[in-house]
């Protein structure tokens, strides 16, 4: 389970450091994609292939599923953390988030997200207002 608020810096190279509790769960490697609100989403290898199974056996006539696998799939980079886990992040991403040298790496359950810093501090200040908004849509039945 990935969790916590993480803040790494890129290097020259465009490496990032994965935050030492994820790096035990990415050892068979790691899979980076385009994610929502400009972020990017990290996924265990494991996790990435489940996602891909259910995506697999849904109908190719649904336009929507057809445009989501090719930013999904087509986006998508798999890295195996070296042994300082650091993963390389390919310039496409970087500039699909906006990353250049500060990020910020959240925890989220099964995966997580990469943000440059600055959008992350925005994001999370908008979204700290509605959490308790939020809560009865998203945790009905669940809490």
């Amino acid at each position: 389970m990935f969790l916590g608020t993480h803040r790494p810096r890129l290097d020259e190279k465009g490496r990032l450091a994965l935050p030492a509790r994820f790096r035990d769960e990415l050892l068979e490697g790691v899979v980076i994609t385009k994610g929502q609100e400009r972020c990017l989403y990290g996924f265990p290898l494991a996790e990435f292939a489940a996602i891909g199974d259910k995506l697999r056996n849904q109908s190719l006539s649904a336009k929507a599923l057809r445009e989501y696998s090719r930013t999904l799939f087509g986006s998508a980079t798999q890295e195996l953390p070296d042994r300082q886990g650091r993963v390389t992040l390919p310039q496409a991403l970087r500039a699909y988030a906006g990353l250049d040298r500060d990020a910020v790496v959240v925890g989220l359950n099964n995966r997580f997200e990469i943000w440059d810093a600055t959008a992350w501090d925005t994001a999370s200040e908008q979204t700290d207002e509605t959490f308790a908004e939020l809560s009865e849509e998203v945790l009905s039945g669940v809490i």
